[in-house]
């Protein structure tokens, strides 16, 4: 019952992106595959019901297919912060009943990949956020890092939270947003000097490439079942 937590530096950093090439780079390792957006706000009404672009995205590349209700268990309409949005609909976020929920579907997978919403430190309640999901959990975490100016700070400081909260920084995946960004390649190379964990690759810009494209840039066995403890 392996899983993983992917996380980011921000929001808009390419965690989608990201958790949908670690899932087709698995797949192709033979290793089964389900996915978990637990909280997803910026949903769109549709006939089915409130539905998430992310969590479609994931549902699309994992092997192991579930319904949308329990992929993405907490549905909000307003593309606002999750705890913002959860007071307008007047829902509050059970983080405990999520993490059950994903154990549940990790359990019918060799690995369950759960994508947070924004950074790591995002609110879900007043008092809890994803941070402590993640915690409940247990799983490695993947940061996404999308190289921009800023980025080398941002990366940094959320991994030193993330190893404060006393979970296992599995490795980092560098998410190339402009391909003309000033000094790239030193950027790059601040990050794997500085960050506490290993670079499992840098996805090239490349707007229409398939997960299975992109997963091509990403060295997934550091984070396969049995590897990535």
């Amino acid at each position: 019952m392996a899983g993983l937590f992917v996380t980011g530096t921000d929001t808009e950093v390419g965690k989608t992106v990201v958790g949908c090439s670690l899932l087709a780079g698995l797949n192709a390792l033979g290793v089964s595959t389900a996915a978990m957006k637990p909280v997803a706000s910026g949903c769109e009404r549709t006939a089915n019901g409130l539905r998430n672009e992310d969590a479609l995205a994931l549902m699309e590349v994992a092997s192991v297919r579930h319904g949308y209700d329990r992929v993405n268990p907490v549905a909000l309409e307003p593309a606002i912060a999750p705890h913002l949005a959860a007071i307008e609909a007047g829902i509050t976020v059970d983080v405990p009943g999520l993490a059950a929920a994903a154990r549940a579907l990790a359990a019918e997978a060799d690995l369950l990949l759960v994508e947070g919403a924004g950074g790591w430190r995002v609110p879900l309640t007043g008092s809890v956020g994803f941070a402590d999901l993640a915690a409940a959990l247990g799983y490695p975490v993947v940061l996404v890092v999308a190289v921009r100016l800023g980025c080398i700070n941002h990366a940094l400081l959320t991994a030193e939270a993330v190893q404060r909260d006393g979970l296992h920084l599995a490795g980092w995946v560098a998410n190339i947003m402009n391909p003309q960004e000033p000094r790239l390649e030193q950027q790059l190379e601040t990050l794997r000097t500085r960050l506490p964990a290993p670079c499992l690759g840098t996805l090239p810009w490349a707007p229409e490439a398939s997960a299975a494209d992109r997963a091509r840039h990403l060295d997934c066995t550091f984070i396969a079942p049995g590897r990535c403890r």
